[in-house]
């Protein structure tokens, strides 16, 4: 049988209730009840002036607008505005009646501009979220999964200009100069001459015209777009431990030591697990010292496939030298200011050399192998590569930091960025993952409180969970 809709429905006037309104299981809900937003007032405090100006909009509904925004993949604040006016439970969340205005669009903006620029203010509030969830005893930081992913930036790709600029000096530069200076002083060789600022690495990069601070992103077949770039950590469960953010032209192993230093400074840290990408002798030297265990693939060595690669020349530690497949002697002839020992074969073994085709292409007919003073702490790697559990810990990045990146960018506006700058760029890519841990947290707790006593054993507490350093909100 077929039914016309009655659309006189329309002008029906009735009682109803902002709460009647809003669904029992909604999302929002179950966030408004477990995640408590009130610390923001402290962070916010000393922005505001208590004896001047007229009553300010409540700095909680201002930080959850842009909350709703990136938790529901909304593209801009003119649009979630929109939204807002239109949505019952968005209404409900931020605390407005059906009849009170949705502040205007640019009033986000506004407040950022005169009183949360240049602050922390946003990254604090990350923090104060991740707070809640190591209160909650759902965090482990036993084993901890970092990687990078690009964001594509507000930026015309033919508008740029090539200009000369200078790369930053790697964290490990100052130590490493001092060892390459220990180990020419036991061989006899002598000191290397200093270099002067104006010899500094210099390179032509793109700089984009729209905004400067997005980095030129060239990845095999990708497509050659400015954009951001963002180291992520998070634990074994899912949650995001930290984040930072770069241009997309910085390597993962130049802007590793800027996620390191703050996950050091906020948890005790065990096991790191990272890509190939973060597998220097820099990196793992850094951890080893830090007593930490690194976890890293196989990284295919960078040779030539139709040369010998450098496994199948044998490392003689007792004489300090190589030998090559044909049973012939590579002598040590300096150590570089990069940290890498030399070592070259006799130009008259490698001329009648069955073998050199297979070797080397050099018109001296010398073949040369470098070995890094820290090379040691690359064994040791793939020593812990090889060890018992260690596979099956690596194939959990699929299911952990590559999840956070997907759903970050699927569904909640992580693909691309219609922000311009660097400190935006960081308010965005912070807010977002403060809206996983909330979605998270709201979820989990809620599980929790219908579960009662009997909970999913992953999230018991551990010795990681007990040692984990207090996180600081305010400075």
């Amino acid at each position: 049988m077929l039914k016309k809709q009655d659309m006189n429905k329309r002008d029906q006037i009735g009682f109803y209730s902002l709460e009647d309104l809003v669904p029992k299981e909604h999302l929002l809900r179950d966030i408004d009840k477990y995640v408590d937003f009130d610390f923001i007032y402290k962070l916010v405090q000393d922005k505001y002036d208590e004896s001047n100006g007229r009553p300010s909009i409540d700095p909680v509904l201002l930080i959850k607008l842009p909350l709703i925004q990136y938790l529901y993949g909304i593209k801009s604040m003119r649009q979630t505005i929109k939204e807002v006016e239109v949505n019952m439970a968005y209404r409900w969340f931020l605390g407005l009646d059906i009849k009170d205005s949705v502040p205007h669009f640019s009033t986000f903006g506004k407040n950022y501009s005169r009183r949360f620029k240049g602050a922390d203010i946003f990254e604090q509030i990350f923090y104060g979220i991740l707070a809640q969830c190591i209160e909650a005893h759902l965090i482990d930081t036993t084993e901890v999964f970092i990687d990078g992913t690009h964001v594509k930036a507000h930026a015309n790709n033919k508008k740029y200009e090539s200009k000369e600029v200078t790369e930053d000096t790697l964290f490990y530069v100052s130590s490493l100069q001092k060892e390459v200076e220990i180990d020419r002083e036991k061989r006899l060789k002598k000191p290397l001459k200093k270099r002067k600022e104006s010899e500094n690495q210099t390179k032509f990069k793109k700089i984009s015209k729209t905004d400067d601070e997005s980095g030129w992103f060239h990845k095999g077949e990708h497509k050659q777009v400015f954009a951001y770039a963002t180291q992520v950590a998070c634990d074994r469960n899912g949650w995001v431990l930290g984040y930072t953010t770069h241009p997309g032209n910085h390597h993962d192993s130049r802007t590793f030591i800027d996620i390191y230093t703050k996950l050091q400074s906020h948890f005790t840290l065990y096991k790191l697990v990272m890509d190939a990408g973060y597998k220097t002798p820099g990196i793992a030297h850094l951890l080893f010292q830090n007593n930490l265990t690194p976890v890293f693939p196989y990284k295919r060595p960078m040779t030539k496939k139709v040369f010998f690669k450098k496994y199948d020349y044998v490392y003689d530690e007792y004489f300090d030298q190589y030998i090559c497949p044909n049973m012939k002697v590579l002598k040590y002839t300096t150590t570089n200011r990069d940290g890498y020992r030399e070592y070259k074969s006799s130009p008259a073994d490698c001329s009648r050399c069955p073998l050199i085709a297979d070797c080397t292409e050099s018109k001296e007919k010398r073949k040369q192998i470098q070995r890094h003073l820290w090379e040691e702490d690359m064994e040791r790697c793939e020593d812990i590569r090889h060890s018992l559990g260690m596979k099956e810990i690596y194939n959990n990045r699929k299911q952990t930091i590559e999840r956070l990146f997907g759903t970050a960018k699927e569904f909640h506006g992580l693909r691309y960025t219609n922000l311009v700058g660097k400190e935006k760029m960081h308010m965005k890519i912070g807010l977002t993952f403060a809206c996983l841990n909330i979605k998270k947290l709201a979820k989990m707790l809620k599980l929790r409180d219908l579960e009662g006593s009997i909970f999913l054993p992953i999230f018991k507490i551990n010795d990681g969970i007990q040692k984990n350093k207090p996180i600081t909100l305010i400075e």
